[in-house]
């Protein structure tokens, strides 16, 4: 008789059988090469689910001591990796720094084709808003897509590299622009974009995956109310808003964190961080302004609104929930719960019901002040006083940079742990009236704690809402993760060491020398008989305006970019690499007579134009993901300085042209630069800067 089976079986059968069910409804074989089997990794995160979780196990902790190098692939012209490379029946596919495309033989490393977009050409001016990234490609039905600077969403063959279509997905006039991997499912492509900082509005939009033709578009921040609004969620989020804030800014973009889910036909997205940050610029007399720093679900046929969870209600550190969200069933209180996990930037771990929203837990995952807990009745964050600056400065944990950023975790339903990549550090925010930036929000990265700056891959349990285990990292800005059901969870790391770890204690297992710093998220796969796993090796991306905390040594040119595979029983040797250099080599003309008052228009003239998020804070570079000026031969020459700022003439490696600049205004950055020059020649040490206005 039923009545005679125990509670507790029940409910551990139904568990088992609705995380069967998912299990198989996320990895049903597609049309876009998802395969039930998990050999492909034809998604960023795998499988919808975007849990980052591999089930081959031919590797495994029994075993993973013999991982070695099958083949490397050097990617010349490239500085920035950030990409998840796809695999799809024995071809990788794979982004560089400025949405180049590549494919590659998976098992050989034969390089197949590329695509180059050439996005300097089409709007050149969009590469001063961002330094030159890109996190991905997306594959659907022998198709390959991609998203460049400018915002184009490109579809190519999957076979040839040729071009099948183009669509522009920006207006003309706005300064966002796209660095985000596409997603693709049932026919569909969507791609959203960055900008929030510039006070851009967000959206996302689907497009058909074999024509270009757009489906739908969902805005995440309302428009000009005059103009009427594009939906009832638009009209329902206006009233969040205050003061004329379709004229001083929103923000809100999609620019990472896009979940389909194909057991409620729903798509969840991480909506960005508020533009201005100071909200009583952009809505002044109060207001949760909908929906910046939201997770948002909607119908993946329409984009019709479903619901939404908001992290942090009024939005004023650059805080997001643009982290990839990660799809499961948990057994919590004894039932089994379909569940959607999000690590954002504010620093708590979120368990929410992806039927209907609601917050199911919250806990913080490291050290974390702007709140003293989320309250789950409610929802919303318990905070601390003066939380929005509105008294005076305030210092808190964590930073913009978030205890996790955008570098993928991973869980594994066989542990039932996250991976995170985990960092720490603290921010102290003032409101200001900068001279050349107007009215807004300073904010400097602080060191406050010995162990500031660090990070660590951290495994947690999302039901408990506890750590498991932690192994510390030298730095904090560190690669993404992935797990496998061999029990093993890697992740490259900032000094340039690939680590394999036992999932369930964190053991490391392996690890191998890349010789330079990884900031993207391994896979694996299996062709025929084998099973690889391969990386991308291209430190970069948001380093140069983390001041001294990523020295590491890594420098513009110096090493080689690649792509890193390895199986079994392999034994190929990496080319040689150039050492870590932590050294400051100035180009330094001792009949230069340094004009002090230009220079410190030309320090101005620096923060205005943007140059320190290539170049670094106060000239201090860590070598990427552009180079140390001061050690540049063309900043020490005022006539190839002044070719390259007004003719683009370096546009093709990711250096923007400023044909606005006149000559008193190039002279005072060259005396900014080659004073900058003879101090390090010096050993003058200034304090180190960290300040960013927005």
């Amino acid at each position: 008789m039923f009545s005679a089976v125990p509670r507790i079986t029940c409910l551990a059968m139904l568990s088992l059988l609705v995380g069967s069910l998912r299990i198989a409804m996320a990895e049903a074989p597609q049309e876009s090469g998802i395969d039930h089997k998990g050999l492909n990794w034809a998604s960023g995160g795998r499988a919808y689910d975007e849990e980052h979780f591999s089930p081959l196990s031919q590797i495994s902790v029994k075993n993973v001591s013999k991982l070695g190098l099958a083949w490397s692939l050097d990617l010349p012209g490239e500085h920035t990796l950030e990409a998840t490379p796809l695999e799809v029946d024995g071809v990788l596919y794979f982004s560089g720094q400025m949405a180049k495309v590549y494919a590659v033989e998976a098992t050989t490393g034969k390089l197949i084709w590329t695509f180059d977009p050439e996005s300097y050409k089409t709007r050149p001016g969009h590469q001063r808003l961002l330094f030159p990234a890109n996190r991905g490609v997306a594959y659907w039905d022998g198709k390959v897509f991609v998203g460049s600077l400018d915002g184009r969403l490109i579809s190519l063959d999957a076979k040839s590299g040729k071009l099948r279509w183009s669509v522009q997905t920006l207006d003309p006039n706005s300064k966002s622009y796209i660095a985000g991997q596409p997603r693709t499912f049932d026919g569909k492509v969507v791609i959203g974009n960055g900008g929030a900082d510039y006070g851009d509005r967000g959206y996302l939009t689907a497009y058909d995956a074999a024509t270009g033709k757009q489906l739908w578009r969902v805005y995440t921040a309302p428009g000009d109310p005059s103009k009427g609004f594009e939906s009832d969620a638009m009209a329902m989020a206006a009233k969040t808003w205050g003061g004329e804030y379709w004229k001083t800014g929103t923000g809100g973009s999609v620019w990472d964190g896009i979940t389909y889910d194909p057991e409620l036909n729903q798509l969840y997205i991480g909506c960005g961080n508020s533009g201005p940050y100071n909200p009583e610029l952009r809505s002044p007399g109060g207001g949760d302004n909908l929906f910046l720093a939201s997770i948002l679900a909607v119908k993946a046929d329409t984009g019709a609104y479903v619901w939404h969870y908001q992290v942090n209600p009024r939005e004023a550190w650059d805080f997001k929930a643009t982290a990839g969200m990660e799809l499961t069933t948990l057994t919590i209180n004894g039932a089994p719960h379909r569940v959607l996990m999000q690590s954002p930037t504010n620093g708590f771990f979120y368990v929410i019901d992806r039927e209907t929203g609601k917050l199911l837990s919250a806990e913080k995952i490291g050290k974390v002040t702007w709140a003293s807990r989320i309250n789950l009745q409610t929802g919303r964050p318990v905070e601390a006083d003066n939380i929005r600056y509105q008294s005076g400065p305030v210092t808190f944990w964590p930073s913009p940079y978030g205890t996790h950023n955008w570098q993928p975790m991973s869980y594994s339903p066989k542990t039932n742990l996250v991976y995170i990549p985990y960092m720490k550090i603290a921010a102290r925010y003032e409101k200001s009236e900068h001279p050349t930036f107007g009215s807004g929000t300073l904010f400097s990265i602080v060191k406050v704690d010995p162990d500031d700056g660090t990070g660590a891959l951290l495994a947690w349990d999302p039901v408990g809402q506890k750590p498991k285990w932690r192994v510390p990292r030298d730095k904090m800005w560190n690669g993404g993760t992935a797990v496998t059901a061999g029990n093993l969870v890697f992740q490259g790391d900032a000094d340039g060491i690939f680590h394999a770890h036992d999932a369930r204690d964190g053991k490391e297992l392996w690890r191998y020398d890349a010789k330079l710093g990884i900031v993207g998220a391994p896979i694996t796969y299996q062709v025929a008989d084998t099973q690889f796993v391969s990386i991308l090796v291209g430190f970069g991306g948001a380093t140069a305006i983390q001041g001294s905390f990523l020295r590491t040594g890594w420098k513009y040119n110096l090493q080689p970019r690649r792509l890193l595979t390895f199986a079994l029983n392999k034994s190929a040797a990496l080319p040689d690499t150039a050492p870590p250099d932590f050294s400051v080599k100035p180009i330094v003309d001792a009949s230069l007579k340094i004009d002090h008052d230009a220079a410190a228009r030309g320090e101005a003239s620096y923060a205005k134009r943007a140059c320190l998020i290539c170049h670094g804070i106060d000239l201090k570079s860590p070598g990427v993901p552009g180079p140390d000026l001061r050690e540049s031969a063309i900043a020490a020459n005022i006539t190839s300085l002044t070719t390259v700022l007004r003719t683009g003439a370096l546009e093709q490696h990711g250096m923007p042209r400023f044909p606005e600049l006149d000559d008193s205004e190039i002279n005072s950055l060259y005396m900014y630069i080659r004073k900058g020059a003879l101090d390090a020649k010096r050993g003058v040490k200034d304090a180190a800067k960290t300040d960013t206005h927005f």
